[in-house]
């Protein structure tokens, strides 16, 4: 029994869902075939690869969790009478994550279970015959893009992780698998998204059809952030100047980068999909999660509607914003006017906040990679070699289109801290901000800004906790928390997977 739990979750089986059918995710359950007796046509390859685009959804569904609320950006709405979600959600917040935290194992099935998918999809690829060359190099483009969007979450998440290229021969070698130097997980990363960039077509030669899909630049783009990462700056600047020529640009008006009429718009380099409706099971519902409890349909729209609460934007992000910051409404609102027309002080992620017409049904795809993006990781690169001379013109247009004036005569150290700024404000709420501590300051200087944070809150919390005293080991951050533990449950199954330390 404790061995088709382990195969079931940690590698997972063939899965993929049913979608809409005026858009690529449209596909029929494979599932009851064997993979060895389903790739065998174009279609059936097709319906594979958007399976893999379907799992996407699940894994960045819980993400703002993990890598918003432990970070300086959001905070929690407690509801005093249900604290069901102490040693879960909370635990992020306050920096408290074990090795049982059941948000940290769904993370880590979830992801392999995809992984497992994406690998079987690969292994069959060039066995499928009446195909073209060209669209057997997009959908292999597309699966090695989707596999190192996977790894380079993983490995930032946990360092050293299990990595897996190919389908396993054995069941039992899921109970042998250990992890690998976070060195060897980066290689295969650049691979995986050098070899997508040379097979994927521009994001302009897809169809309407087929927006959404990966593209040549979004494999560059996640590139040029992998070596960003790395602090190997001279080829992130190289990779992230491909980009430019590719047709992207910045959407006039920054609230128009969200709006559920203008997906897949100019500026999006790659967003997870999501439909809207009643019929299908595709829909989003980041609103609900976000508004305030008790605002019920004050926010959503709904009045039957019951809010959770969470990733609540915190004193410290609100001030964030410059005075005149046109980014700041959109991003979110302070406070919501209740039914009886008395303002609450509650604030709340507004980035998702868009008209539907079905409760709990939005339409709000969740943006991964956005040219905006491109241009502050080019001008950051830039600055890391030779200083912010040639790096303005990359920061200014971000900033001007914010309705902000743009930046001149600044150190390089100085230029750091604005860049730094700037990708906080502009890609606040897309899950950016974990990561970007990670990489912008070393453990002791995240340690130290993670629990000034803390203490911040401890003395004036955003959010009133209606009487719940803090626990003394909450916003207690300790360097080592920079990486996440490995599941408990995997490590008692898999005896060769160590824990990282602290855990």
């Amino acid at each position: 029994m404790k061995k088709i739990y382990k195969i079931s979750l940690l590698l997972g089986f063939l899965a993929v869902t049913s979608a809409c059918k005026k858009s690529f995710l449209d596909l029929s359950d494979p599932t009851k075939k064997p993979a060895d007796k389903f790739y065998q046509t174009e279609d059936q390859l097709k319906q594979a690869v958007s399976g893999a685009y379907s799992s996407i959804q699940d894994h960045v569904n819980s993400q703002y969790i993990i890598a918003e609320m432990s970070s300086d950006n959001t905070t929690i709405q407690l509801d005093p009478s249900d604290r069901g979600q102490n040693d879960r959600a909370e635990a992020f917040e306050f920096w408290n994550v074990t090795a049982t935290n059941v948000n940290i194992a769904d993370l880590y099935n979830q992801s392999y279970n995809a992984l497992y998918n994406i690998n079987i999809a690969l292994s069959k690829i060039d066995g499928v015959t009446a195909i073209s060359d060209k669209k057997k190099a997009q959908y292999k483009g597309e699966l090695q893009f989707m596999r190192a969007y996977y790894y380079f979450n993983l490995v930032r998440y946990f360092g050293p992780v299990v990595l897996v290229t190919e389908p396993l021969a054995n069941a039992s070698d899921a109970f042998a698998t250990v992890r690998s130097p976070e060195t060897e997980v980066y290689a295969q990363v650049i691979k995986d998204l050098t070899d997508a960039a040379a097979n994927l077509p521009a994001k302009s030669e897809y169809t309407q059809a087929d927006a959404g899909r990966a593209s040549k630049g979004s494999a560059l783009g996640l590139l040029g952030k992998v070596y960003l990462t790395q602090k190997d700056y001279p080829k992130a600047e190289s990779t992230l100047r491909l980009v430019l020529p590719l047709g992207y640009s910045l959407v006039n008006n920054y609230a128009d980068v969200f709006s559920t009429n203008n997906k897949n718009n100019s500026e999006s380099l790659f967003e997870v999909q999501y439909l809207g409706s009643d019929k299908v099971s595709e829909w989003s519902s980041f609103l609900y999660a976000f508004a305030p409890r008790g605002s019920e349909g004050a926010v959503t729209g709904f009045p039957t509607s019951r809010p959770q609460g969470w990733n609540i934007p915190t004193k410290s992000i609100i001030t964030e914003f410059e005075a005149g910051d046109e980014r700041k409404a959109v991003a979110l609102k302070e406070g919501y006017t209740n039914g009886d027309g008395v303002f609450v002080a509650i604030p709340f992620v507004n980035k998702y906040n868009h008209p539907h017409t079905t409760v709990g049904h939005t339409d709000d795809n969740w943006p991964v990679l956005r040219y905006s993006d491109v241009l502050l990781m080019l001008a950051e690169a830039i600055n890391e070699q030779t200083g912010p001379a040639n790096a303005y013109q990359y920061i200014n247009p971000v900033r001007l289109r914010a309705g902000l004036d743009g930046l001149s005569g600044l150190t390089q150290e100085s230029f750091r801290t604005a860049i730094r700024h700037e990708r906080r404000v502009e890609l606040a709420f897309e899950n950016d901000r974990w990561f970007d501590l990670k990489r912008a300051y070393t453990n002791a200087e995240m340690t130290t800004i993670l629990n000034a944070h803390g203490q911040a809150e401890k003395a004036s919390p955003t959010v009133d906790r209606g009487g719940v005293p803090f626990a003394t080991t909450d916003y207690k951050f300790d360097g080592y928390e920079a990486l996440y533990p490995i599941p408990d449950r995997q490590r008692f199954l898999d005896k060769n997977l160590t824990q990282n330390p602290g855990y």
